[in-house]
C-alpha cells in the first residue's frame, strides 16, 4: 500500500498525518512541541512508524508549519507547503463547500476565505497572542482549571461577564478584577472565550463578512465554549471537522500525495531511521538587518543541514546550510 506523510510543525504542536492513494486518513499524531522541534519531530516519526499499514510504504513526505523548513531537511520532504495552503486542501477535502475557515492554534491564529474550491483571500494575527490557545491556556492556570476542562466550565455560564480581550495584560487585569469582584469560574471563563472570539474577529477578521458555511479548526476547537462563543457572535453554524487538531498535516499528506502519485519519482524521503540520528544546535545572531534576530544552527554530525528562527525567511531551507561546517 502506498502512502503518504504530512507533517506539521508549529511552535506549540506537531502534527503528523499518514493517507493512502484514496486520499483516506489512515493515522494521525498530535504532540506538544514544547520548545524542541527536532526531538518532537523524530519522536512522532517514530510513533507514526508503528501505525503504517502492513506493507505500507511512504511515497511522499510534505512539511508545513513555522518550521516546515527544518522539518523538510530532517525528514527529506519532498514538498514544502505554507499553512495556509495546506490548512486550505484538508478542509476543502472533507467540507467541498466551505466558504469560511477560521483556526486558531498555540500562537497563531488565521482567517482563510475561499470561493469556487479556491482561496479568495486570507489573513493571520498580528504579533499579540491574545485570540490564540496560549492566551487561554495563561487564564486556565490564573482560575485553576484544566485547559481540557475549561470549555465544559464555560458552558455551564449563566451571567458571562465582559472581559477586555485587547491584550493578554489587559485580559488578565481584567479577570482579576472580576474575580475580585466575587464572580463565579463559570462566568469569568465564557467571559473569556467571548474575550477571544472578539479579539479574532477584529484582528484577523478585520469586521469583515463570513459566509456559510464555516469551518472551525486548530487545537482551540476543542474548546466548547469557543464554539458557542463563535456561533453567538457570527449567528451561524460553526462546523468543527472530526480531525479539526490536524487538519495542517492532512493537507500536506494530500498535496503530496496528489504531486507524487503516478509520476514515476521517487520520494526523497530520509527513513525512519531519521528518528534515531543525534542532532545539535548552536545560536548566532544575525547582523543582516536591525532585527538581530537570534538564528539557530542545525548540526547533524560535523555538518550544518538546516537554520531555524529569525522573522523573514533568510536563512530558512537547507541551500544555505550546503558545505558548511564548523
Amino acid at each position: 500500500m502506498e502512502v503518504y506523510l504530512g507533517v506539521d510543525v508549529g511552535s506549540v504542536t506537531t502534527k503528523f498525518a499518514l493517507v493512502n492513494g484514496a486520499g483516506e486518513l489512515v493515522a494521525c499524531n498530535y504532540l506538544r512541541t514544547e520548545g524542541k522541534p527536532i526531538v518532537i519531530i523524530q519522536q512522532g516519526l517514530r510513533e507514526i512508524r508503528g501505525q503504517v499499514p502492513s506493507r505500507g510504504e511512504i511515497r511522499g513526505v510534505c512539511t508545513t508549519g513555522s518550521a516546515r523548513y527544518l522539518a523538510g531537511v530532517i525528514l527529506g520532504a519532498d514538498v514544502v507547503k505554507n499553512e495556509i495552503t495546506t490548512q486550505a486542501v484538508a478542509t476543502l477535502h472533507y467540507v467541498p463547500d466551505v466558504r469560511t475557515i477560521i483556526e486558531i492554534g498555540g500562537q497563531d491564529s488565521k482567517l482563510i476565505m475561499v470561493r469556487d474550491g479556491m482561496v479568495a483571500d486570507f489573513a493571520m494575527n498580528t504579533v499579540c497572542a491574545a485570540g490564540t490557545g496560549s492566551f487561554l491556556e495563561q487564564q486556565a492556570s490564573r482560575l485553576n482549571i484544566r485547559i481540557e476542562d475549561f470549555g465544559e466550565h464555560a458552558l455551564r455560564s449563566k451571567a458571562p461577564v465582559r472581559i477586555d480581550g485587547r491584550c493578554t495584560v489587559f485580559a488578565e487585569s481584567g479577570m482579576i478584577h472580576k474575580q475580585q469582584m466575587g464572580y463565579g469560574t463559570e462566568d469569568i471563563a465564557y467571559g473569556l472565550c467571548r474575550a477571544l472570539v472578539r479579539n479574532y474577529l477584529n484582528d484577523v477578521g478585520m469586521g469583515q463578512e463570513m459566509p456559510s458555511p464555516i469551518v472551525f479548526q486548530g487545537g482551540v476547537a476543542f474548546n466548547e465554549g469557543i464554539i458557542r462563543a463563535f456561533e453567538e457572535s457570527l449567528n451561524a453554524e460553526i462546523i468543527v471537522p472530526l480531525y479539526h487538531e490536524a487538519m495542517g498535516a492532512i493537507g500536506a499528506a494530500l498535496l503530496v500525495r496528489e504531486e507524487m502519485s503516478g509520476n514515476g519519482k521517487s520520494t526523497a524521503f530520509a527513513g525512519f531511521e531519521v528518528s534515531e540520528v543525534s542532532y545539535r544546535s548552536f545560536s548566532f545572531e544575525c547582523e543582516v538587518c536591525v532585527d538581530h534576530c537570534e538564528v539557530a544552527r542545525i548540526f547533524q554530525n560535523d555538518r550544518v543541514v538546516a537554520y531555524q528562527g529569525g522573522r523573514c525567511d533568510l536563512w530558512e531551507g537547507a541551500s544555505r546550510a550546503q558545505g558548511d561546517s564548523i
